[in-house]
């Protein structure tokens, strides 16, 4: 614990600008000026012009120097319009999670303002620049405590945005312990006032977390990754091995979809969709977390005896270096974490059930799909995990970032994957042996 704390809540940084992040604010990681501006500049519907070529460097000191291109890099990086309150209402009950993907055509709207067009005008807050009603924040701008996250109104919130939900998506009764469940992003502020209950799991929560992950492939990887002692491996016998590696990995991945509990209810053209579109995500996460020990284990061993040229080093892309810091962020925080094979199975769904995705035919369904695993993947860590009560938002919060990692790994030419691979598993090989 003393080891994520101390090494890694200061250095993670907005995906708009860079700036020291505050948490997971309309889909994506993001500080606290750049959640704020594009609240405002949604929420009054601003149509900004940019006097260059609408492609202003973003960074924490350059950022308010040109809102379009800020606004731009919003929508770019998956900032979701949907997460922010339609009612004008403190404390949002909107739990949409991770980045969306909107086309550039809908950016476009969106930024001449032609996505407004015809709406009605809603009072969304106060006054224009206010921004105490985030769902991701449990402490307002002026540091007082925001509506939801005290015990009061905690309770007459989740009785009625909660519970109905969950009852619309999961189609059981509501238990009282769910009345007072805090809000997601919120148990940080107030964690101390609500004491962990002696609670059951849902029996319905339990039946589709089997389902899961009976689903799952959990036997070890098939392809060889021993090597003998004194070998030294090239590049070229590096990448074999790892497309063979990411080849099960995949197969894996459509052998998991024909075993889902709600194969039968999607069409074929979605899930070749959803598959297409995730399969790097899939992959990813399973990676750093039920095969963990023979990626950072087995595979280290072998890119330890890989060493790159010079010219490897020098070409090394400012967008490899992005992704391996990255990399090892999140494998130090899901090796704290230790994630289960049933919160693993429930985030592998939620991940896959992403709405967002351009081409689909039933958005809906997969919508509430998604919701519906998303809150049992919530009843069973608040069951399992009754001393963490930050664990459920830090699991969901890796979503947002695997999604990020895997969309930047494809610029990442494939000629510096060997040693891409070879540093991240290094670095995280080193970080555990010090712990």
């Amino acid at each position: 614990w003393d080891f994520w704390e101390d090494d890694r809540v200061d250095q993670r940084t907005c995906l708009i600008c860079g700036d020291r992040a505050t948490g997971l604010h309309y889909g994506i990681i993001s500080c606290e000026g750049c959640k704020g501006f594009f609240k405002r500049s949604i929420c009054n519907k601003r149509v900004y012009r940019c006097s260059r070529d609408k492609n202003c460097v973003m960074s924490r000191k350059q950022r308010n120097r040109c809102q379009y291109c800020r606004l731009l890099k919003c929508l770019q990086m998956g900032m979701n319009r949907k997460a922010i309150r339609e009612d004008g209402m403190p404390g949002g009950r909107n739990k949409s999670i991770g980045p969306v993907q909107i086309s550039e055509e809908e950016i476009e709207r969106i930024m001449s303002g032609q996505e407004f067009e015809g709406e009605a005008n809603i009072s969304w807050s106060n006054n224009g620049d206010s921004d105490h009603s985030s769902p991701g924040n449990g402490v307002s701008e002026s540091n007082q405590p925001s509506p939801v996250s005290t015990p009061s109104s905690s309770r007459s919130v989740e009785l009625n945005g909660f519970t109905a939900l969950r009852d619309q998506y999961i189609g059981t009764p509501v238990s009282t312990h769910y009345q007072y469940l805090p809000h997601l992003f919120s148990y940080s502020a107030h964690s101390a006032l609500l004491p962990p209950q002696t609670r059951s799991l849902d029996p319905q929560s339990h039946s589709l977390i089997n389902q899961l992950v009976s689903a799952e492939d959990l036997e070890p990887l098939g392809t060889p990754m021993l090597i003998e002692d004194g070998y030294k491996v090239t590049q070229a016998e590096l990448f074999a091995l790892l497309c063979r590696l990411a080849d099960e990995l995949l197969f894996r991945q459509i052998a998991w979809i024909k075993k889902l509990p709600f194969f039968c209810e999607l069409s074929i053209k979605d899930y070749t969709c959803l598959l297409g579109s995730t399969w790097q995500e899939l992959i990813l996460l399973s990676s750093l977390t039920v095969y963990s020990k023979q990626i950072f284990g087995d595979l280290a061993d072998v890119t330890s005896k890989y060493s790159p040229s010079d010219d490897e080093l020098h070409r090394f892309s400012e967008e490899g270096m992005e992704v391996m810091e990255r990399l090892i962020y999140l494998y130090r925080k899901f090796n704290q974490l230790k994630v289960s094979n049933e919160e693993y199975a429930c985030m592998k769904a939620i991940n896959f059930l992403n709405q967002d995705i351009r081409g689909l035919a039933n958005a809906s369904q997969l919508e509430q799909l998604n919701k519906r695993y998303w809150y049992v993947c919530q009843d069973f860590t608040e069951y399992k995990y009754p001393h963490q009560p930050n664990r459920f938002p830090d699991l969901m919060m890796c979503l947002p970032e695997i999604r990020y990692i895997a969309g930047k790994m494809v610029n990442v030419p494939l000629e510096q994957l060997p040693l891409l691979f070879k540093a991240v598993l290094h670095s995280c090989k080193t970080s555990v042996s010090k712990e």
